[in-house]
């Protein structure tokens, strides 16, 4: 699966792609298949604080900007990796950017293992759920076309820049972070913008469970 991520990454034109894992049977497979891998601690709360020691410990400049596409979106569009690191490069007052796409039913919306975002009209994140939001007042069935027309699914794949990354881990989770299990929740916090724009291309299926691995597994042909 890491592989597949992998392999994803390296056709988005990035000046490097590292893979960043505490796991050294995992290490020596990705160096086998030539890829460039830094080991780090396994102590880390969240990916992102994985990321920024990998920052640190390749003194990247404050101003770069680092995608982190997370081993378990194998299937990850390579038009969405370049449009993330696109889309924080162009807006300077960001700090973090990624991606939404539309919410396919009510079980998807009830589901705690999708990742819910509401964002303002000007596309800056207002607040990332694992519980279904908006929330819908009027609970009439003939209201929930809107409902799903509202909601947005949250895509794992984030650009951010080097400066907020080593900020980032300086700072205590959040309790919202903590109550949701969702690191972005901290940068919000602490009052960062979050960009999000709408995917390029739908993302067929992120691992989360071990039924989304038999799924990715068909859809591979593994």
């Amino acid at each position: 699966m890491v592989w597949w991520a992998w392999r994803q990454a390296t056709t988005a034109g990035a000046k490097s792609v590292v893979v960043a894992t505490d796991d050294p049977r995992i290490a020596d497979v990705m160096r086998e298949a030539g890829a460039d891998v830094a080991l780090t601690r396994a102590d880390h709360p969240s990916g992102t604080d994985r990321l920024a020691e990998v920052a640190c410990q390749r003194d990247w400049p404050d101003s770069s900007i680092v995608v982190n596409l997370q081993g378990d979106e194998p299937l990850m569009p390579v038009v969405n990796i370049q449009q993330v690191a696109l889309e924080l490069a162009e807006h300077d007052e960001a700090s973090v950017a990624t991606l939404s796409e539309p919410i396919e039913s009510i079980e998807q919306l009830n589901d705690p293992a999708v990742v819910k975002v509401m964002a303002s009209s000007t596309g800056q994140a207002l607040y990332f759920s694992r519980a279904a939001i908006p929330f819908q007042r009027e609970a009439a069935g003939e209201a929930s076309s809107l409902l799903l027309a509202t909601a947005r699914r949250h895509i794992g794949l984030y650009a951010y820049r080097c400066s907020f990354l080593k900020a980032f881990t300086s700072w205590s989770p959040a309790a919202i972070e903590e109550l949701e299990a969702l690191e972005q929740l901290r940068a919000l916090d602490r009052g960062h913008l979050i960009r999000v724009v709408e995917a390029a291309e739908s993302v067929p299926i992120g691992v989360d469970t071990p039924a989304d691995l038999e799924r990715v597994r068909d859809l591979l042909g593994h």
